[in-house]
């Protein structure tokens, strides 16, 4: 039987000998995670597989460096995320993530992070979450949860900057108000 080599240990095989097995297992172990990650961001599966396959070129290319000791997750969520705020970012961008805010406004399902918020069980946060309105548990989910700026979280949620800002301030305040 082979030994299951760390995230660490297929890293350093890829960016040292192009270790094509070493991207495969790591593409394996973490390729579906990103994916429906990726797919509660963005109702377009076809500009998500591009983003999904960007993100890996990118490992394989090495033109995406890994600090060592670091999270592999947060470490490919990082590079996803931000591509596809690239993607987003290109000709009709603005259009495509209407609709794809739209289609998700609508669908019954919550996302992975809104069951997480909605499940946190310190205290009284849980329901101070539910209780804030959905634009600001957005603006919250992008800025806090996914580590988005202020400025990818805008194009990602297609307002300006400033309402990111001012909706991010609106919705602390209410948490504060709400846990006091």
């Amino acid at each position: 039987m082979r030994e299951t080599r760390s995230d660490g240990d297929l890293l350093r095989a890829i960016a040292a000998d192009a270790d094509r097995r070493a991207f495969e297992e790591l593409y394996r172990r973490y390729a579906p995670w990103l994916l429906a990650r990726l797919r509660g961001r963005c109702a377009d599966p076809g500009l998500v597989d591009d983003v999904v396959q960007e993100t890996f070129l990118a490992v394989w290319r090495g033109t995406a460096k890994y600090r060592e000791g670091g999270d592999v997750a947060g470490w490919l969520w990082r590079i996803g995320s931000r591509r596809l705020i690239d993607a987003l970012r290109g000709d009709g961008a603005r259009g495509r993530l209407r609709q794809a805010l739209s289609r998700l406004r609508h669908r019954d399902e919550a996302s992975a992070e809104e069951r997480v918020l909605a499940g946190v069980e310190h205290g009284d946060l849980a329901g101070a979450l539910v209780r804030l309105s959905p634009e600001l548990r957005a603006v919250l989910q992008a800025t806090v949860i996914d580590g988005l700026t202020t400025r990818e979280a805008a194009v990602l949620l297609g307002i300006p900057p400033g309402t990111v800002k001012t909706r991010a301030m609106r919705a602390r305040k209410q948490l504060r108000e709400a846990l006091t």
